[in-house]
């Protein structure tokens, strides 16, 4: 039997224990999820497998958040957030983690902060690869996000992207990603009962069936699709496939505590039941559907169909008015969902305005040859340099020569190249400068002995160059003056120090890196 996928991508070296958690989470197991994440997290933190362990820490995200532990699966979500800066990350895997981190904060109501993260997911998605399984993966976050929200449009337009981000889908990731689009439908059309929109509900739901229907018959091993399908029967007027359906899941998913499956099976029994006149058994499904609701809309779901039982079975006015004021109130949530659509429309609009802000700075603070920084960074810099951080100074030898014999255009060559290897030694909090013509600079985030390291490796890296892939005769090497900041050193007094190490490395022969006495 098939399975259902796992709706992410891991990319570590150990991947396989992070998919085993999200197998765990995809199929609501998610008592065991914790377990197999705690396991997984411990071996990849040992093996220093950050990639892996990130990807675990999601799937026990998910499973808090299916649990009703939301408190603590915003721990998580912000954690992750922060260590997008560490490790970096192609964009869609970022667009991923901050969708994910907007569901969880829109279910505890943070509504302006998920928005604003639904926001930022989707200004990364616009200017990411859109095939793949990254991009697949993220879009199936961002429709999570939306549908949280209560903004249907989006999110079944990020369900469409999603399924389109592969050029021949793999049918299980069609399955997945077709499954999860179905339960999106019904869910849409259920809130459209409740503001009296049958004719668009019952099309919606007309939608689900075949789905639900084709990937079970394939032999998908769905539960929830299995459940969805059961709704779908009891909506449409298939009540005896409906209570086979019940029949056979119900107690098994009782037993197992996938209450997300049990929910939506009591609710298929007790309209199933409402259907035939059996208003206290429609009731008792109804209710225990509500005890399992863990999220506003659910419960408000089953306080509807509860209302609208009681209608049928005691007609009155006392009935009808309780109803009715259910009603209203369900349209007052619906009308908040317009201004949600409004607020993600001036959140992405701030995003966009941010992002210019920072074109615009970067490109200020850029040199236009290299793409490092300049020296207006490097005067933004220097006044931050403290204890623990270091400078280092770098002339190319001879410069001058190389211009006058290779030509400027050979010159510019060398440069780039120098700039490639400063930029590949540097970490996250770390930059490399070129204050023009052929002079460097690189902020480190490390004392002298570490820098000192790191300084002899650009060195050599430059000296061993085969330059004559440039130009034949070729040879560039490197004179590097290094300080390390003590403490209330001013960034000026930082500096001199530098530049005087700098002068005794040329003064000495150049092509060698001079610092303090060791």
């Amino acid at each position: 039997m098939n399975r259902l996928p796992v709706l992410v991508s891991p990319y570590g070296a150990y991947a396989g224990l992070a998919l085993h958690v999200h197998d765990l989470t995809i199929r609501g197991h998610h008592a065991e999820t914790l377990l197999a994440a705690d396991e997984a997290e411990a071996i990849t933190g040992a093996l220093g497998d950050l990639r892996t362990h990130r990807i675990s820490r999601l799937g026990r995200m998910y499973a808090l958040n299916a649990l009703g532990r939301h408190d603590e699966a915003l721990q998580i979500a912000e954690d992750l957030v922060a260590d997008q800066s560490v490790l970096g990350g192609p964009k869609a895997t970022d667009a991923k983690i901050l969708a994910d981190t907007a569901r969880v904060l829109i279910h505890l109501g943070r509504i302006d902060d998920g928005l604003h993260h639904v926001a930022r997911a989707m200004a990364l998605l616009d200017v990411a690869p859109r095939k793949g399984p990254r991009y697949f993966s993220a879009m199936a976050s961002l429709a999570e996000a939306a549908r949280s929200a209560d903004l249907f449009e989006l999110a079944d337009d990020a369900m469409r992207r999603s399924l389109e981000s592969f050029d021949t889908p793999d049918e299980l990731y069609q399955a997945g990603v077709e499954l999860t689009h179905a339960e999106l439908w019904l869910e849409w059309a259920l809130r459209l009962e409740q503001v009296g929109r049958a004719e668009e509900a019952a099309v919606l739901i007309s939608r689900c069936e075949p789905v639900l229907r084709y990937w079970l018959e394939a032999g998908i091993d769905s539960p929830l699709g299995a459940a969805l399908l059961a709704v779908c029967h009891a909506k449409s007027g298939r009540h005896p496939e409906a209570l086979i359906l019940v029949a056979e899941l119900l107690p098994q998913m009782r037993a197992a505590g996938q209450h997300h499956e049990s929910r939506l099976l009591h609710l298929a029994h007790g309209l199933t039941m409402r259907a035939t006149g059996e208003w206290r058994a429609a009731r008792r499904e109804f209710r225990a559907g509500l005890e399992l609701a863990a999220l506003n809309s659910e419960r408000l779901l089953f306080q509807h169909e509860l209302a609208a039982t009681a209608a049928l079975e005691i007609p009155g006015e006392a009935a009808q008015a309780m109803l009715e004021a259910l009603r209203t109130h369900v349209e007052a949530l619906w009308q908040l969902r317009m201004d949600r659509r409004t607020m993600l429309r001036q959140a992405y609009r701030r995003v966009e305005l941010e992002a210019a802000r920072t074109t615009a700075d970067l490109a200020a603070t850029s040199d236009a040859l290299t793409g490092l920084g300049n020296r207006r960074m490097f005067d933004r810099r220097i006044n931050t340099v403290v204890v623990g951080g270091s400078l280092l100074l770098i002339d190319v030898d001879h410069f001058k020569d190389i211009n006058d014999r290779y030509s400027h255009g050979v010159g510019d060559r060398v440069l780039g190249e120098i700039a490639a290897v400063l930029r590949s030694h540097c970490r996250h909090d770390e930059v490399a400068i070129r204050f023009g013509g052929d002079e460097f600079a690189l902020f480190l985030a490390t004392g002298e002995d570490e820098a000192r390291e790191v300084a002899e490796r650009i060195r050599r890296v430059i000296q061993a160059r085969d330059w004559n892939t440039i130009m034949p005769g070729l040879t560039v090497t490197l004179s590097m003056g290094l300080a390390a900041c003590r403490p209330g050193e001013p960034g000026r007094d930082l500096y001199d120090r530098a530049d005087a190490h700098l002068y005794v490395a040329k003064r000495s022969g150049r092509d060698r890196l001079a610092a303090a006495a060791a």
